[in-house]
């Protein structure tokens, strides 16, 4: 994957297929954590922790997860991030799609169907980040901060998405958050889905001067 600034990223071609996949990715994106929600059987970890702030204050779960994007994004200056294009859109994007999702998606009433909207979350969520990702137009707030704290430490990958989850999962407990078999869930596929339909999304990038 290439690690580009802003400008690169629209000098390096494939607009017409790079900006409607970056974007489809970012709304499936919001749509998943919107069914997750619904579902009502635990949240991804970053989840918890929205949930958690989005029940102490006048903000819906869509604008927590904005504002909490942009908090994250100034713990990327000393890291020394490059924020991209799909950086600043991941930060909105994400939010009001969820919100626009959980304005017309009910919980349903039988567990076997929210079992269901659990798993379509999770899938879908995989397949928005393989979209996101591949368009090559930067790593959203979170993920930034991850491998920022990877490379700064020398610390592998693993432990670090391993050590923030977890610092999130607790604090979003403490506040009052969503956790259940749908965190272990996520936790456990997200990575093996995402790995898995990523080379499908990944769009090679002009490399011409």
């Amino acid at each position: 994957m290439a690690d580009l600034g802003p400008v690169a990223q629209l000098r390096a071609g494939r607009l017409g297929r790079r900006l409607p996949q970056l974007y489809v990715g970012l709304v499936l994106y919001g749509v998943s954590l919107a069914m997750m929600v619904r579902a009502g059987l635990g949240l991804a970890p970053w989840d918890v922790l929205h949930s958690g702030i989005a029940g102490l204050v006048p903000l819906t779960l869509g604008q927590v997860i904005v504002v909490l994007s942009f908090v994250v994004l100034l713990l990327w200056i000393p890291l020394r991030e490059k924020p991209g294009i799909g950086t600043i859109s991941n930060a909105l994007v994400v939010g009001f799609s969820a919100d626009a999702t959980l304005a017309v998606l009910t919980t349903p009433d039988s567990l076997w169907l929210r079992s269901t909207l659990l798993v379509l979350g999770v899938v879908g969520n995989g397949l928005a980040t393989a979209l996101y990702i591949g368009s090559q137009f930067g790593r959203g707030p979170r993920d930034g901060l991850m491998t920022g704290l990877a490379r700064r430490t020398g610390w592998s990958l693993r432990l670090v998405r391993t050590g923030l989850e977890v610092t999130v999962v607790l604090l979003g407990l403490l506040l009052g958050g969503v956790l259940g078999l749908g965190t272990v869930l996520y936790a456990l596929a997200i990575g093996p889905l995402t790995q898995a339909m990523l080379p499908a999304f990944t769009v090679d990038l002009d490399r011409r001067p």
